[in-house]
């Protein structure tokens, strides 16, 4: 269930989370909040501008709870969660946030307890709680900004969770980054931001937001084994006949014969060379892919390799306006279903970086529309470049197109 993914925050950055870093071992938390049990005390410290908290286990827009379930919420267009995230909490709860509008924070809260320059792990678990659904095919996701800041209101650190994904059931992801405090330590306040306007597919479930200090490791040096002494063997010596005393004569000693330069390269060569660690990258961990991907051909139509940012993806009807539509796989999950193609375009938003270096889009035809095969344009937008591909797909054949972090 865990999708542990974070990165090294010196400063306020924009973050799409990776693995361990380096050199730390992590304590169990210091501070955990999971929302507790029952009928809590708010757990933001600050008056809030576009959120209200109510009792309910479906808040309307702009308003937030805390709640051990959903049920049938809105008709149906939430998922419904029979507990929480916190492993063995007998009706504990989480944050259930229906995003407002205008957007804005939904939580700001006071964190005290952590010690002064010390690096710290944040953690959180979050969950799209809208469902996939023709009702909503363009949907506003929700993109969570987290803050946390000193006293003064300087930032200490920022970092963004990108858009959180629609998924077909429940399931919670966990977001985490480093970050270090200041020389004067805590408090902190943290403040976690929905970035994007409320509207379809932009509500969300949160739960234990945990902090864990990080311990440094003490590296282990080995050093390269020497190479083993050459004894050069002296020739014999015949000891001489003595048959009247005689002056001896001094025989010099034999000259060292310098080895050529080649002979000295190749022996360095027969040196053990040192060992270098070798760093194997965390694989992403995709869902298994559904029906329409594996009893279908997923040819590859193009392959691109692209810099790191956020990466803008425009999808048009290709040629005459015909009734074509399609469904699009992220990653084997869904993303968009049952479109139809026109003038205007399907646009969505991924973030391309470390964390998250590798992104497969497949298009499924639903239909051939009134003029075979199903054809689509698609336009790859990214800070310097813009990328056209043309994908043509039947009711036998999908169209891939990957999107891989340029080294």
């Amino acid at each position: 269930m865990k999708n542990f993914l974070f990165l090294l925050l010196p400063f306020p950055f924009f973050f799409q989370l990776k693995a361990q870093t380096a050199g730390c071992t992590f304590k169990q938390p210091l501070i955990t909040i999971n929302f507790g049990t029952g009928n809590i005390d708010d757990v933001n410290t600050d008056d809030l501008y576009n959120y209200r908290r109510v009792s309910r286990s479906c808040p309307t827009d702009g308003h937030y709870s805390y709640t051990s379930y959903t049920s049938d919420c809105f008709r149906g267009d939430w998922l419904t969660l029979t507990e929480d995230h916190t492993p063995g909490d007998a009706d504990g709860n989480m944050m259930l946030v229906n995003a407002s509008y205008s957007g804005g924070s939904f939580l700001t809260t006071t964190i005290n307890g952590l010690k002064s320059g010390t690096t710290y792990e944040f953690g959180v678990w979050l969950m799209n709680v809208c469902k996939i659904s023709e009702k909503c095919p363009f949907p506003l996701l929700p993109r969570i900004t987290i803050k946390l800041e000193a006293p003064a209101g300087k930032i200490v650190a920022q970092f963004g969770t990108g858009e959180l994904m629609r998924r077909e059931a429940p399931h919670w992801t966990q977001y985490r980054a480093v970050f270090t405090t200041p020389p004067t330590g805590t408090p902190l306040t943290l403040t976690m931001i929905d970035s994007s306007p409320g509207g379809c597919g932009n509500d969300f479930a949160l739960d234990d937001i945990t902090f864990r200090e990080c311990v440094k490791q003490t590296p282990i040096v080995t050093a390269a084994p020497k190479a083993p002494a050459v004894v050069k063997r002296q020739p014999a010596i015949p000891k001489p006949v003595v048959k009247k005393p005689v002056q001896k004569k001094q025989t010099p000693a034999p000259l060292k014969r310098q080895a050529p330069a080649s002979e000295i390269a190749k022996r360095a060569t027969d040196l053990p060379a040192p060992v270098t660690p070798v760093l194997t990258p965390k694989l992403a961990v995709f869902p298994s892919p559904p029906p329409v991907l594996k009893n279908r051909a997923n040819p590859l139509v193009k392959q691109i390799e692209i810099e790191p940012g956020e990466i803008k993806l425009d999808l048009y009807d290709n040629g005459e306006i015909d009734g074509d539509t399609v469904s699009i796989y992220h990653n084997n999950a869904l993303l968009v279903s049952h479109a139809k193609l026109s003038q205007k375009p399907i646009t969505f938003h991924i973030t391309v970086d470390a964390a998250h270096p590798h992104h497969e889009f497949i298009m499924v035809a639903n239909n051939l529309g009134s003029i075979p095969p199903n054809t689509s344009l698609m336009v790859i937008t990214t800070r310097t470049k813009r990328y056209e591909v043309f994908i043509s797909s039947t009711e036998q054949k999908n169209a891939k197109v990957i999107l891989d972090l340029k080294e």
